[in-house]
């Protein structure tokens, strides 16, 4: 009895449905999740065709009869009942017969418009084979063809026409319940430049991970972007471009429309997570430094990329049999000194004020090369805030990479350009002089804006590097030796940042959380894996990584009184906790009050 007591209190107190037995669903390219048995019934206010054209809630033919029945369907869909799993191997023979990535995403996407339940099953089942082509690289295809794919809208636009409008357009999305935005101004869209409100495929596809792999519910999410105006003259040009045809605005007036949208949203939902994605670099950390201490947000260009970026680091030096104390030892050559690379050279340079040392000493092991060449301090004018910190006085300033890398002797070389190939062979050749096994990571995306390929890392480097890119890039054949490579995908951290701050309700986002979920990360790589010189896991194990990621800041928010809500003082309680927080793709029983 004591037992059973026990077991009704906690999920009382977790505030979600009473514990039923589950069936687990497993696919070697897609995560493993668990599908309870007895699954409640979804109340509704619609009936008939409303229900079949809401993608929320739309079974195609997976309605049962007495659904059919109840819901005034009958005669609406075929009269044959298939259940998901059927539904799923349907979709699965047309998504093979398509050709190319563009093509798959839009099939996909045209999925999510109709059957979101239908499009997580397949994509959570999928995850390894088509998270590049909902998110990174393929999404950059379709922000540069949007105006021509696009279909139908998903999200909101918030443009300099709204201002003083801002805080009652909100009323239009139709929920009282968002948990997560994901919003740009489509300044940096990945290194494609200023694509405008074309940059919405961004928002769209980063919410699909953070379903997919953090567990966020699809009714609690929201895609935004922020119509700025463009200063891509080809845009301005363009009779197919969907956003308004004017220069981007800047200083007060572009501060203006920021401001009044997220006072706008956090008026309407107070709990929400605001993450912002590709803004330009001259935006990007001044709105998170704005920010970060008034809401609950983040910039994942900058904090995502760097966590990720330091668990790699944490995991190339277990692999070499180092610890994680001799991060303090290692020298630090990153080309790219824009938001990104300096949320990753800043991400390390924390974890090794962490590991003991003084600031000074950590930031001289971090030189920074830009397409000027090294940053010193006779150009301190033209530098920001962050870049100035980590300047050079002790050697030759605007030398070119090759002349640092000769000078430095780097044992990890960053790439966060966006320029293209420009870890060239003999960049690469001189690093492995003077290094055992080089870390090498070239994390600009897409694909085509990589600084080095992998089979160029490998091949120059004899085989002896550690590698990791933003894009994923396939294994690597070397006189009949496979080397294996790793994407530093940043939906290894922003799912598990997401469902943990969703999940404690936290007042807001710090530096110690991403620490935390880097160390985090780096802990589930298997040996096997780092054998096969790879620093990330498999992808298939991102829900796991995510819930372990979120149990993480859960645990902060606690120790750092951040959490609004009361969390389980007890691990077991609160994996469990977070565990029965995450969305599961399934057909939940429909009845409606109509």
């Amino acid at each position: 009895l004591k037992s059973t007591v026990t077991a009704t209190v906690r999920r009382a107190f977790s505030s979600g449905p009473p514990p039923s037995p589950t069936r687990l669903i497993v696919s070697s390219k897609g995560v493993s999740f668990k599908e309870p048995k007895f699954i409640p019934p979804t109340v509704l206010d619609k009936k008939g065709s409303n229900i079949i054209h809401d993608p929320l809630y739309n079974k195609g033919t997976g309605y049962t009869c007495p659904e059919r029945d109840r819901l005034g369907l009958r005669g609406l869909v075929p009269p044959r009942y298939v259940p998901i799993a059927n539904q799923v191997e349907r979709i699965m023979v047309r998504y093979r017969g398509i050709e190319s990535d563009l093509d798959k995403h839009l099939f996909l996407g045209a999925l999510m418009d109709r059957n979101e339940t239908l499009f997580y099953r397949i994509l959570m089942e999928n995850i390894k084979d088509m998270a590049p082509i909902v998110y990174t690289p393929t999404v950059g295809q379709a922000c540069i063809k949007f105006g021509q794919i696009y279909r139908r809208p998903r999200g909101m636009y918030f443009s300099r026409e709204d201002i003083g409008q801002m805080t009652t357009m909100v009323y239009n999305w139709d929920s009282d319940d968002v948990d997560v935005i994901v919003v740009t101004d489509g300044s940096r869209i990945l290194g494609l430049g200023d694509l405008g409100v074309h940059g919405m495929a961004i928002p769209i596809g980063k919410l699909a991970l953070y379903v997919s792999a953090g567990g966020i519910h699809p009714r609690k999410v929201l895609p935004v972007t922020i119509d700025v105006g463009t200063n891509n003259p080809k845009l301005l040009n363009d009779s197919l471009y969907l956003g308004l045809a004017d220069r981007r605005l800047e200083g007060a007036e572009y501060a203006r429309v920021i401001d009044e949208f997220m006072y706008a949203v956090y008026q309407r939902w107070p709990d929400v997570l605001v993450q912002f994605e590709d803004f330009s670099n001259n935006n990007a950390l001044p709105l998170l430094n704005k920010y970060r201490d008034r809401f609950l947000c983040f910039n994942d260009d900058i904090q995502g990329t760097g966590s990720v970026a330091l668990a790699g680091v944490l995991s190339s030096l277990k692999a070499q049999g180092l610890k994680a104390h001799d991060i303090v030892n290692q020298r630090i050559v990153c080309l790219g000194a824009g938001s990104a690379g300096l949320g990753v050279v800043n991400s390390i340079y924390q974890g090794m004020i962490l590991e003991g040392m003084t600031h000074e000493e950590a930031k001289n092991n971090f030189w920074l090369v830009d397409h000027e060449g090294l940053l010193g301090t006779k150009r301190l004018e033209s530098l920001s805030s962050q870049q100035k910190q980590f300047c050079r006085e002790d050697i030759d300033e605007n030398l070119s990479l090759l002349e640092v890398v000769k000078r430095v002797k780097p044992t990890i070389l960053l790439g966060l350009s966006g320029a293209a190939r420009t870890f060239t062979q003999d960049v690469v050749q001189e690093m492995a002089k003077h290094v055992e096994r080089p870390i090498i990571f070239p994390m600009s995306n897409p694909t085509s804006l990589a600084e080095c390929t992998a089979k160029e890392a490998f091949e120059w480097t004899n085989g002896k590097c550690l590698f990791a890119s933003g894009s994923p890039f396939d294994p690597v054949q070397i006189n009949g030796k496979t080397f294996y490579t790793s994407q530093g995908n940043n939906m290894y951290i922003f799912p598990g940042i997401g469902l943990g701050a969703v999940v404690s309700k936290a007042t807001k986002i710090t530096d110690s959380m991403f620490y935390a979920a880097s160390q985090t990360l780096a802990t589930t790589v298997s040996e096997e894996e780092l054998a096969r010189g790879q620093v990330y896991p498999d992808i298939t194990q991102i829900r796991e990584v995510s819930k372990r990621i979120a149990v993480e800041v859960c645990k902060i928010a606690i120790k750092e009184k951040l959490a609004r809500v009361e969390l389980p003082d007890n691990l077991e309680d609160l994996q469990d906790f977070v565990e029965q927080s995450m969305y599961t793709p399934y057909y939940a029983p429909l009845v409606t009050t109509v």
